[in-house]
């Protein structure tokens, strides 16, 4: 790491008119890798040039998005197994700071809420009546039917914030709180809508965390695929992987940004879609 006089200096030649002597500073910059970001944050802040700090922003993205892509490429390779953690590197792009401990603090409290209404002796339907009471009910977890593109529908921190998401954020909040209660419940990855099916040896039904956990059947998700005209495949009806979660939820990210019309974001979320996307993976 260089010395704080060599990098006051080399962002002092941020300010450079040549292009060339800028996008040498920048790769210089960029090769120092994230550690040199709460410098360049306070650069930002105590620099009045506004050319200036706009270099220093994109200088922060592009080393903060590295290093997403990075962790992002680490849970895969890891074996995806804590679908929070993925939730919370999704939630990084747009909110760096974010921390997962913050994250985790707050399912464990929805979890609390739910853990003192469960019962283990009853039926599994009332066991998901009794959840879709505490979320929906009690916490007001609902549908953000107003804003259903906006990108903070796949923010996990703004969703727990208002309470509000998309299919797939609900799904996986709901899903979430279950898996922490034992119940086996997961996701679906039917095409246009993210449900959960409840699956154990004896039961298998599904759950829409989009309407309010409502209970439906096989029969239902036949009817639904016949209505799209598409042929019946064991991904409509079983339960997918966290990797599949992870990668739906950036495939609506790239969806909300396209609406937006920010095509550079858009890249940037198709990028990590590749970096966890295998060439066999099939995903709607």
């Amino acid at each position: 790491m260089m010395e704080e006089k060599e990098l006051r200096a080399l962002v002092s030649l941020l300010s450079d008119e040549d292009e060339e002597v800028l996008s040498h500073v920048e790769q210089k910059i960029i090769s120092l890798g994230d550690p040199v970001i709460p410098y360049l944050e306070s650069e930002w802040e105590s620099n009045f040039n506004p050319y200036v700090q706009k270099r220093i922003e994109d200088l922060i993205h592009h080393l903060q998005y590295s290093v997403l892509e990075k962790k992002l490429r680490a849970w895969k390779e890891g074996g995806a197994e804590d679908l929070l953690e993925g939730l919370w590197l999704i939630a990084t792009y747009q909110y760096p700071d974010l921390e997962y401990s913050k994250l985790r603090k707050e399912m464990e409290q929805i979890y609390y809420e739910t853990w003192l209404e469960m019962k283990n002796d009853i039926h599994p339907f009332d066991q998901i009546r009794i959840l879709n009471d505490v979320l929906f009910g009690k916490l007001k977890f609902s549908a953000n039917t107003k804003n259903f593109h906006a990108p903070n529908n796949s923010m996990l921190n703004i969703v727990l914030e208002s309470h509000k998401g998309n299919p797939i954020s609900l799904c996986a909040v709901y899903m979430l709180v279950a898996q922490r209660l034992k119940l086996p419940v997961y996701g679906v990855n039917l095409p246009n809508l993210f449900v959960l099916t409840y699956k154990s040896r004896e039961l298998q039904f599904y759950i829409n965390a989009f309407n309010r956990g409502l209970i439906f059947y096989k029969s239902d998700i036949d009817n639904y695929i016949s209505h799209l005209n598409l042929a019946k495949m064991d991904l409509f009806y079983e339960p997918c992987s966290n990797l599949d979660i992870i990668r739906r939820m950036l495939r609506n990210l790239i969806i909300s940004f396209e609406k937006l019309g920010e095509k550079e974001k858009m890249e940037e979320i198709k990028r990590l879609v590749d970096v966890i996307t295998d060439e066999s993976d099939v995903n709607y």
